[in-house]
């Protein structure tokens, strides 16, 4: 059976820290930023699944709503990197969830990894799973890593919306302020071409 037919894009770990990192991007991210959020977890999820990779779930779940989160207006930071805002966005719910210290810190971990250009999954798993799955979805990067029918009904379930436009407008804004981050470092190696160009918005039009 195709893995896209027996694949749910919308599929993630039954806990409370899932449910509240995932309310908590909904309260404050764009509905591109939020679907964004939930197709990068399904990436992740997807191709570790594949690959029989095996990771901490509710981990990376987490980490995949959070990624993004200091790109909104809520969650803003002047001084740090927006994947470190985001990491410390993680951090502060990782601890109301009760997690231990340790699990707390790799939340951090993995949001700031997925700006990485690449991560060992030796040395972090999650942070591996997030960063390609990221660099799929806004570089349209190693699109083969996922069979094309996977691709288009992950976006049929998830769509991207404005997502080029969005996305595009954080990094500069980021970019702008933070002229030494790696959202500024991905605009001049031209994040925004690959992000107009990306795969996944010939999928649903051209299936397989």
């Amino acid at each position: 059976m195709p893995l896209a037919d027996r694949f749910d894009p919308l599929a993630h770990p039954e806990t409370a820290a899932c449910a509240r990192a995932r309310e908590v991007l909904q309260r404050f991210a764009s509905p591109a930023l939020v679907n964004h959020s939930l197709r990068s977890y399904a990436w992740a999820a997807s191709y570790a699944a594949v690959n029989g990779i095996a990771h901490d779930a509710e981990l990376l779940y987490v980490a995949a709503m959070l990624h993004d989160i200091g790109l909104t207006p809520s969650f803003d930071a002047h001084v740090v990197p927006f994947e470190t805002a985001g990491g410390h966005v993680g951090w502060v719910l990782a601890a109301g969830a009760g997690w231990p210290v340790a699990r707390r810190d790799r939340v951090v971990e993995v949001v700031e990894r997925h700006m990485w250009a690449s991560v060992d999954p030796a040395l972090d798993v999650e942070g591996f799973l997030l960063e390609i799955a990221t660099a799929l979805d806004i570089s349209g990067r190693d699109p083969h890593l996922w069979p094309a029918d996977l691709r288009a009904s992950v976006v049929a379930a998830l769509p991207r919306l404005d997502l080029v436009a969005a996305f595009t407008a954080c990094f500069e804004a980021e970019a702008a302020r933070k002229p030494a981050s790696s959202a500024a470092v991905a605009m001049a190696e031209g994040i925004a071409g690959r992000l107009a160009a990306n795969v996944l918005d010939r999928d649903l039009r051209e299936p397989g």
